[in-house]
């Protein structure tokens, strides 16, 4: 038994005249008669009544009817649902994330990704950049959003957005009235940083500004998330250099200055394997690059 016997079948149950029901099928009467005594000898039994004029189902073929309606809708369902998956519009998305991605970027991500496709499942995990790199690499999860530089010849990298670096300080603090503050000028400040372990090439980037203005800076508190960073600046506990878009934290007590001298830039970037081939991971790189173009 076919596929085509069924559609064959549901056709002239719906019909009730082979005439017609060739016609719509777009075969030739004696075929489509041919095709269902095919049907009936396999099944043993007949599904229709016929006379000259008069075309009525069975008991057993108003049975059958029902059941191959099902069985034909199922396959459509699925042919459906197999083309949705294959245009990457069905499915699951593992996505890692730093914390500072969701000050603006991934929000207005996943807005505009969710409402394109409705249908696909969005797990999120947040991790830092080296943890991302890692399950990157052994697929447990598809994309990462992470800050840059990253060293790995299994993952292709493309940067979203660059920011400047900016300094972060309590409102009181006495430079806090300057409009642009020297790197140089925080030698003597204590600092609140994310650790090397969490920031990654970020962390090491920092290192590099404070070294080139002529220190390297006094740590007084590592931390894990740069919102916790804006937390402790606010309750006095040192100094920071964050990105740009750490603006977005609403918090009291805590003012952010340019740097002098210098317009250092820090990259959020997309990064996913190398050798994917998903058609879900290729639609949700195209929302990110685009919403990161259009975001202010």
């Amino acid at each position: 038994m076919e596929l085509r016997h069924l559609r064959y079948f549901v056709v002239i149950a719906e019909e009730l005249h082979f005439g017609r029901a060739a016609v719509r099928l777009s075969i030739v009467q004696p075929s489509l008669s041919q095709q269902i005594r095919q049907l009936e000898g396999e099944l043993g039994f007949p599904l229709l009544h016929r006379t000259k004029r008069t075309v009525e189902l069975t008991d057993a073929g108003r049975v059958f009817l029902a059941a191959a309606q099902d069985i034909l809708a199922r396959v459509q369902e699925a042919k459906r649902a197999a083309q949705r998956a294959y245009h990457g519009e069905e499915g699951r998305l593992v996505l890692g994330y730093i914390s500072s991605s969701t000050y603006d970027l991934l929000p207005a991500m996943l807005r505009v990704y969710r409402e394109r496709f409705p249908h696909i499942e969005v797990a999120l995990r947040e991790l830092t950049t080296q943890e991302q790199v890692r399950a990157l690499e052994e697929g447990h999860i598809q994309v990462g959003l992470l800050r840059l530089p990253i060293n790995t010849p299994l993952v292709n990298v493309e940067s979203l957005r660059r920011e400047r670096i900016v300094c972060v300080l309590p409102e009181k603090h006495p430079i806090a009235q300057r409009e642009h503050i020297p790197v140089s000028l925080l030698a003597r400040e204590p600092f609140v940083l994310q650790s090397r372990q969490q920031g990654g090439g970020y962390y090491i980037q920092l290192m590099k500004l404070c070294l080139a203005s002529g220190f390297s800076p006094n740590v007084v508190q590592e931390v894990t998330e740069i919102h916790t960073i804006v937390s402790l600046v606010a309750a006095g506990i040192g100094v920071s250099l964050v990105p740009l878009s750490t603006q977005n934290i609403r918090s009291q007590g805590v003012v952010y200055r340019e740097l002098e001298g210098t317009e250092t830039l820090t990259e959020m970037a997309v990064a996913w394997p190398r050798d994917t081939r998903s058609a879900i991971v290729k639609n949700f790189l195209a929302v990110a690059k685009e919403t990161a173009t259009h975001l202010v």
